[in-house]
């Protein structure tokens, strides 16, 4: 008799099964979805972490890193000494209205004193790699296109992706998936969340120099970005940035935003080789010295993209617009909502019902909400009102002679506060956060 087709899989299938299935989906092997990644890792939970390229990979990004990023370098065991390869910084220094003010980072019990430098072609791979130390099964040369819907529910319950260089078909499955995949968010928008057009955005275009200026011990930040290319001199709503590297390298670009009448019409590139073209020949800020390529890349601040949380869909970082409309910061920011949302996931995971889970991870947006809504709301104010190039012109001329109100303002722009405990400034700043609209 003929042997008759068995309904159980085979031992090859259910391994793929087991392969391509996890409690946890991750889009992105960013610094939002990497950490997101290994927090859920560390917790025990079996985590599928999708990167659409190979490491090493380059992103466009300023390099420099704030204590509330290093903070999150610490709780993933990252080693951050010099030895391993990292830049410390004490501090930034603002030049504006022919002033320049050199301000330590504040010291506090909440986070470190010393910002960092380093790569992101080396930085998100070192952690995507502790990601997988930590037990997370990381995929690379990942393409994720359609999200996977159960059409009883409604929810997404896995996603489509194309793997490896022949780009062979693949379906990865979970109860839940989490989109780290950056502003344009292909997985987000495909699940109908569409960015809100009454949050900032910004732009960001950088390239690099060999420079004696490398090992420049403060990030500097130029709060006066003009656009001298013209029979007038235009203020930006923007502002340059200047991070020696500790390679032979400076990484020098340009942050601004869209709040300017001109923004879309604007050649930033442009405006960047002009801007450079402005700086001390010394300063080596010249084409010939130019080790790359000009890049640009988006800045969704402030919640851009809305709900957090829906039908098994959590977003982290730049894929939820979680931005700092302040001074632009988003690797801190994608770090910590990684953690956010790995803590929900985690406690949703050991509840009983699906219901139960349900009300627990329902909670994300508002603990997102609880934690920046406020801060961020601030930070669309001051959006507007640096779009004013008088406003700004002012506040750069006056605030700089007043170093008590610019170190109100380091802590303010950068989100450095102890929540309890703090100084004068510190309760100032939080009594402003906690009485804003968390929109």
């Amino acid at each position: 008799m003929a042997e008759s087709s068995s309904k159980s899989p085979s031992k090859s299938s259910a391994k793929a099964v087991s392969e391509h299935s996890a409690d946890v989906i991750v889009v992105g092997a960013g610094p939002a979805g990497s950490t997101t990644a290994y927090h859920l890792a560390r917790s025990g939970l079996d985590v599928l972490l999708l990167e659409k390229t190979a490491f090493p990979r380059e992103k466009v990004c300023g390099d420099g890193l704030t204590p509330r990023a290093v903070k999150q370098l610490v709780a993933m065991g990252i080693d951050v000494s010099e030895e391993a390869g990292w830049l410390r910084n004490k501090g930034l220094r603002i030049i504006a209205g022919g002033t320049r003010l050199q301000l330590d980072w504040p010291e506090l019990a909440s986070f470190p004193d010393y910002g960092l430098v380093r790569k992101r072609d080396d930085f998100d791979e070192q952690l995507a790699r502790q990601a997988e130390k930590a037990g997370a099964r990381l995929y690379e040369r990942c393409n994720v296109g359609a999200p996977i819907i159960d059409e009883r529910t409604g929810r997404i319950t896995g996603v489509e992706a194309k793997l490896g260089e022949e780009k062979k078909p693949v379906s990865f499955h979970a109860p839940l998936v989490i989109a780290a995949d950056g502003n344009s968010t292909r997985l987000s928008v495909a699940m109908g969340l569409h960015r809100r057009d009454d949050r900032p955005m910004g732009v960001a275009v950088r390239t690099y120099f060999t420079s004696p200026r490398h090992d420049d011990d403060y990030l500097e930040s130029w709060l006066e970005l003009w656009d001298r290319r013209g029979p007038e001199d235009r203020l930006l709503p923007g502002y340059g940035w200047i991070f020696g590297m500790g390679d032979g390298t400076s990484n020098v670009g340009l942050g601004v935003l869209n709040t300017s009448s001109s923004f879309k019409e604007l050649d930033w590139r442009e405006i960047l080789k002009a801007w450079c073209a402005s700086m001390p020949e010394e300063w080596g800020y010249t084409p010939e010295n130019m080790t790359g390529p000009i890049r640009g890349a988006a800045l969704p601040m402030a919640f851009n993209r809305q709900p957090h949380y829906t039908r098994g869909l959590l977003l982290v970082g730049d894929a939820g617009g979680m931005v700092n409309p302040f001074n632009g910061e988003g690797i801190a920011y994608a770090m910590e909502s990684g953690q956010i949302a790995a803590d929900v996931v985690v406690q949703a995971h050991a509840r009983q019902t699906p219901a139960q889970r349900e009300l627990v991870l329902r909670r994300y947006p508002r603990i997102l909400k609880d934690t920046y809504g406020g801060y961020y709301t601030l930070g669309r104010a001051f959006v507007k009102l640096i779009g004013n190039p008088k406003i700004m012109k002012l506040a750069a001329e006056r605030g700089l002679t007043h170093p008590l109100l610019m170190r109100f303002t380091l802590k303010l722009l950068a989100n450095l506060t102890d929540p309890t405990g703090g100084d004068a400034m510190d309760r100032i700043i939080n009594g402003l956060t906690k009485v804003a609209p968390r929109a």
